[in-house]
């Protein structure tokens, strides 16, 4: 998206243009963004910027201070480590470390191939089933460092299966 096409700049004028009415529109614009191109590069803060008035330095301090908003694209499969207080005592650090290790890179990165991307979450409410991790919204309950590979590799079938 780093040269936007003009229906892209059109669709996000329209996004911006649903919110006129409302006095703090900047999350909502943000989210419909989000989830209309997976994330808010800076080319796209600046005709946010453009259209509501809102200085890009605020765009940028609320894109990256929530971390479901994302500067750079995510992988088709997002991980998500839950690194909360009662994962963290069951051994969430060794399983997103291991994630890491495998996939070869670090939290908030993507894999080149675009499969994968790691992100290192604060609780998600699943402390019953410590440590939890998800992709792309699937739980994955009392996660152990064993079943990481497996489930990597279980992805990369279906990517593997899709393909033939």
């Amino acid at each position: 998206m780093a040269h936007i096409s003009e229906a892209g700049v059109k669709k996000i004028r329209e996004i911006c243009g649903r919110y006129t009415g409302e006095t703090t529109p900047l999350m909502m614009i943000l989210s419909d963004i989000q989830n209309e191109y997976g994330y808010i590069p800076l080319e796209v803060q600046e005709i946010v910027s453009e259209e509501t008035g809102i200085p890009v330095a605020e765009i940028y301090g609320v894109i990256t201070f929530y971390s479901f908003f994302s500067l750079e694209p995510k992988g088709k499969y997002v991980v998500g480590v839950c690194l909360g207080t009662a994962c963290y005592v069951k051994g969430a650090q060794q399983i997103i470390d291991r994630f890491c290790e495998i996939l070869g890179i670090q939290p908030g990165q993507t894999t080149d191939d675009g499969l994968f991307t790691i992100d290192a979450l604060r609780c998600i409410g699943a402390c019953g089933i410590a440590p939890a991790v998800t992709i792309n919204g699937k739980v994955y309950p009392k996660m152990t460092i064993d079943k990481v590979a497996e489930i990597i590799d279980d992805y990369r079938h279906m990517e593997v299966s899709a393909d033939a």
